[in-house]
């Protein structure tokens, strides 16, 4: 890629470098309907938002209630567990499968509780979207955290795989662009002369 098709590249990059994941403490403390959640995770996690599709439905969230990934609402409401426990599976099923996922969690929060695995994770996936950020803006400046236990490995390596991921469908994106522009660039028009 040349430099100025780098540019969207580096501007994905560094909305990875400012990408902020709400921790616990910051997730609201009143409950909410399905469309409010709704609404706030695409808010949250709008770093994932291809255009394309929704990252997630109500038909998603009673899913992961039928597959008990998350707790039943109350009254048709959602809390900051369920909050927590939907940002989370929104970006952990991007690499891991349901089943995957469900055990992760289950997992972490056995080990640090529910609090404290989900800001971990918060804490190491927005690590891993700066890590890329460095590579594509060749940035020195951000901080890498290396020592983790070696417990909370998967934390660390699910949050760097989900970062790499997002900068290799953004790159293939690009890179599509670039191939139609250049096939439109030799396209030949009707009024072309073939006969030489």
């Amino acid at each position: 890629m040349d430099e100025s098709s780098l540019e969207p590249l580096k501007v994905f990059a560094r909305q990875l470098k400012t990408c902020h994941l709400p921790r616990w403490e910051e997730l609201p403390d009143f409950d909410l309907y399905m469309d409010q959640v709704i609404s706030l995770i695409e808010r949250y996690l709008n770093i994932l938002d291809d255009g394309k599709e929704r990252i997630i439905t109500s038909a998603m969230i009673n899913n992961y209630v039928k597959l008990k990934l998350i707790p039943k609402p109350v009254k048709k409401k959602y809390n900051k567990e369920h909050i927590a426990f939907l940002i989370a599976i929104t970006l952990l099923k991007q690499i891991l499968t349901i089943s995957e996922v469900r055990d992760g969690i289950a997992y972490q929060a056995r080990i640090s509780g529910t609090h404290n695995a989900y800001n971990l994770y918060c804490d190491e996936q927005e690590q891993a979207f700066q890590s890329c950020a460095i590579q594509i803006l060749k940035d020195a400046s951000l901080p890498m955290n290396t020592d983790i236990p070696h417990d909370c490995m998967v934390v660390k390596m699910a949050a760097q795989a989900l970062a790499q991921k997002l900068v290799a469908q953004n790159i293939v994106y690009l890179q599509r662009i670039e191939i139609k522009q250049e096939e439109k660039q030799y396209e030949p028009t009707e009024n072309s002369d073939f006969n030489g």
